[in-house]
């Protein structure tokens, strides 16, 4: 890998990890315009380590309080909080477990990349006409959530996307759907980064500046993200990163077919 591809795709990861406009389906788009069949296992888990830490750095006080409820019975709204993260995050790990190689497959294939970057503006553009919900999360809600976290491993499907509308359309105030979904993104991203940890203690360190590279660039452009979609949600205008999904869809599709 380039320094060159290592900037572009640890920025295109960082900016599309936490807006609603599928990380996972830009960068399949991106490597097969690229040229970059495979970036390599050990880069895609660098650069998903670096949107992780970002999000960390910007809930670093709820997660301490988090950690801090593991030990102090008292705190029983952060201990509620941690038990819906754990609801939350099941239904993603069973589905990467049952349909593993169903999902590996889909990266490949950069077409329904482009059609699935349709059914998430479509997702976007369907919270419109959702009445804005003020009720916290609650085990049903972050079920779903979690279901919608699951049907984003599809590239093209965006996680975020998916489990804000997700909450939204079953009550959740928007700004609460937002911060249960970032904080949902934390075990999925450190578990996907864990079950691959073999292959980047094995990677070839003639390439670890570039992948270093890549890993800060979608720190910074993750952290920026975050700041991003929360404004977008305090301002009512969710909705408008549909019309950027059904654009980048329409290009995909006219540029491979």
């Amino acid at each position: 890998m380039s320094y060159l591809d290592a900037i572009l795709l640890g920025i295109l990861q960082g900016l599309t990890e936490f807006l609603p406009v599928s990380s996972s389906g830009h960068l399949v788009i991106a490597q097969a315009l690229l040229g970059v069949s495979d970036p390599g296992v050990t880069f895609e888990v660098l650069a998903h380590l670096g949107t992780l830490f970002s999000v960390v750095v910007y809930f670093r006080r709820r997660i301490t309080r988090l950690i801090q409820s593991l030990y102090t019975p008292s705190m029983l709204e952060e201990r509620r909080m941690l038990l819906l993260l754990i609801i939350g995050s099941i239904p993603a790990g069973l589905a990467g477990i049952l349909f593993k190689d169903f999902f590996e497959a889909a990266f490949n294939d950069p077409l329904s990349t482009a059609a699935m970057l349709f059914v998430t503006g479509a997702i976007l553009l369907a919270t419109r006409f959702v009445h804005k919900g003020d009720k916290s999360v609650q085990w049903l809600s972050a079920l779903i959530m979690g279901a919608g976290q699951a049907c984003a491993i599809l590239p093209g499907i965006s996680r975020s996307g998916s489990t804000i509308a997700a909450g939204m359309f079953v009550g959740v105030n928007p700004a609460l759907a937002a911060e249960f979904s970032f904080l949902m993104a934390i075990p999925a991203i450190a578990g996907a980064a864990v079950l691959q940890i073999g292959d980047v203690l094995t990677a070839d360190s003639a390439h670890l500046l570039p992948y270093l590279l890549g890993t800060v660039l979608s720190f910074l452009t993750g952290l920026v993200a975050v700041y991003a979609v929360l404004a977008t949600i305090r301002r009512g205008a969710f909705d408008y990163f549909a019309y950027y999904c059904f654009a980048a869809g329409a290009l995909a599709l006219y540029l491979f077919l």
